[in-house]
C-alpha cells in the first residue's frame, strides 16, 4: 500500500491504522473514478467554494520590482478565505462516501480548521479541530469562526503548543476512534495515502494556472512560486505543472534572522515525523527540534514527502524567506495591489519580487496566493512597530 516519493513517503503508523488507511486509499480511488462523485466535487467546488479563482496581473507590483510580470493566483477568495477549501471538501465527501459520522482536524493558522467545520456544517458531519494554545492566541479569529460553524476547537497544551503537536493530538484520537471518525489531514503529509489525496485535490490550483494563464498572456509561466510548509498549496500549484518546462519555485519560512525558523528542506535533513519519510527539523540527537515562524501555518519541522523527492531531484528549487522580509511584502502586496496577504504566502510574494527583478519583462512570474490576511492582523500590526 505505502507508496514512496524516491525514498521518501511511506506509512510509518501503528498497525491499528492500516485498516483505516486502506480503506481510505480504496475509497478514494473508486471516487477518483465515480463520474457521481467528481460531479459533486466540482459543484460545490463552484457554487460553495466559488471556483474557479481568478488569475490577477499585479500591476504595481511589477512597477515595484521593476522586470518580469507578476500575477497572482488569488486562492484567498475562496471560502474561508484559503486554498484549504479544495482539500477539505474532498476528503469531506470522501468521509461521507465511507460513512463515517464525525471528522477530526488539525491546525494551525486556523484556515484549515475553518474549512474543515464549514465543510463538516455543509455535510452534516460532527466536527473537532486540535489546535496548539500557542496558535490558538495569535490566530484567534479563526478559533471563533470555527466554534460559530458548529466545529469543538480542542487545545492542544504538549510540546511546543503549535502545529506538530496538534497533529499528534488527532493522530492519537484517530487511532482510539477510526472506526466512526475520519482524520481529515490538512497538508500533503503523513502517511500515505494522505499525501497523494491532498496533493490531488489541491491540484485544482495548478490546472487552473496552466488554463488561465495561456489566456491572459498566451502561454505557461516562466516561474511558478508557492510557500511551503507541509506544502498543500505548493504541491496543488506544482504537480500540474511538472511535466512542463515552467520553473518552480518553493518558498520556506525562514523564521527570525539568524534561525532556521521552520525550513526542513533548507536546513533538515531526513527523518521520520507523523507517518513520512521525509524532510525534518532535527537537532543534533536526532530529536523533533522546535520551530519559530512568524506565520502560524508555516511553523512545522516537516515537509511533505513528494516536496523532498522534488528538491532531491533538483525539479524545485527551495529557499527560505525571514519573517522580517515576510512582513515587508504583506505591506507592499497591501499598499501596491490593496490585498491583505496571509503571512503564509507573503513569505512567497517577497521571493516573487526578487525573482521578477532579475527576469526580463518579458517573462511571467505566478505566485499561488494561498490565503486572505484577516487571520494575520494582530500579528502584523505587533510586527509592524
Amino acid at each position: 500500500m505505502a507508496r514512496h516519493y524516491g525514498p521518501y513517503g511511506g506509512a510509518y503508523v501503528p498497525e491499528t491504522l492500516v485498516p483505516a488507511l486502506t480503506e481510505l486509499e480504496r475509497t478514494w480511488k473508486s471516487a477518483r473514478k465515480d463520474p457521481e462523485f467528481q460531479r459533486e466535487l466540482r459543484r460545490l467546488s463552484r457554487t460553495l467554494g466559488g471556483r474557479p479563482t481568478p488569475l490577477y496581473f499585479a500591476r504595481n507590483l511589477t512597477r515595484r520590482a521593476g522586470g518580469a510580470e507578476i500575477w497572482l493566483k488569488r486562492e484567498d477568495l475562496l471560502h474561508t478565505g484559503a486554498h484549504k477549501f479544495n482539500n477539505a471538501l474532498g476528503q469531506g465527501l470522501l468521509a461521507r462516501r465511507m460513512g463515517k459520522p464525525r471528522l477530526i482536524a488539525e491546525t494551525g493558522a486556523g484556515q484549515h480548521g475553518v474549512a474543515t467545520a464549514m465543510i463538516g456544517a455543509a455535510l452534516g458531519l460532527e466536527t473537532e479541530v486540535y489546535m496548539g494554545s500557542v496558535d490558538i492566541e495569535r490566530q484567534r479569529p479563526n478559533v471563533e469562526r470555527m466554534r460559530l460553524l458548529g466545529a469543538r476547537v480542542i487545545p492542544v497544551t504538549s510540546g511546543s503548543r503549535t502545529l506538530k503537536d496538534a497533529i499528534n493530538a488527532a493522530l492519537r484520537d484517530w487511532i482510539t476512534n477510526v472506526r466512526t471518525t475520519h482524520y481529515l489531514l490538512g497538508s500533503a503529509v503523513g502517511p500515505y495515502p494522505f499525501p497523494d489525496i491532498v496533493a490531488d485535490f489541491q491540484s485544482v490550483i495548478g490546472r487552473e494556472i496552466r488554463r488561465q494563464s495561456t489566456r491572459a498572456f498566451g502561454r505557461l509561466p516562466d516561474l511558478a512560486v508557492a510557500c511551503v510548509g507541509g506544502g498543500s498549496n505548493a504541491i496543488g500549484t506544482f504537480r500540474p505543472l511538472l511535466s512542463t518546462s515552467v520553473e518552480l519555485l518553493g518558498v520556506e519560512a525562514g523564521g527570525p534572522a539568524g534561525s532556521r525558523g521552520a525550513a526542513s528542506l533548507s536546513s533538515g535533513r531526513p527523518g521520520i515525523l507523523h507517518g513520512s519519510l521525509s524532510y525534518v527539523l532535527q537537532d543534533p540527537d536526532g530529536q523533533i527540534a522546535e520551530t519559530e515562524s512568524i506565520s502560524a501555518g508555516l511553523d512545522y519541522p516537516g515537509v511533505g514527502p513528494e516536496h523532498a523527492w522534488l528538491k532531491d531531484s533538483g525539479r524545485v528549487r527551495y529557499r527560505a524567506v525571514h519573517d522580517a522580509d515576510a512582513l515587508k511584502a504583506f505591506h507592499w502586496l497591501a499598499e501596491d495591489e490593496g490585498i491583505l496577504p496571509a503571512l503564509e504566502p507573503a513569505h512567497a510574494i517577497f521571493a516573487a519580487v526578487g525573482e521578477a527583478r532579475r527576469r526580463p519583462a518579458r517573462e511571467h512570474v505566478v505566485v499561488t496566493l494561498s490565503g486572505r490576511g484577516d487571520k494575520d492582523l494582530s500579528v502584523v500590526l505587533r510586527g509592524s512597530h
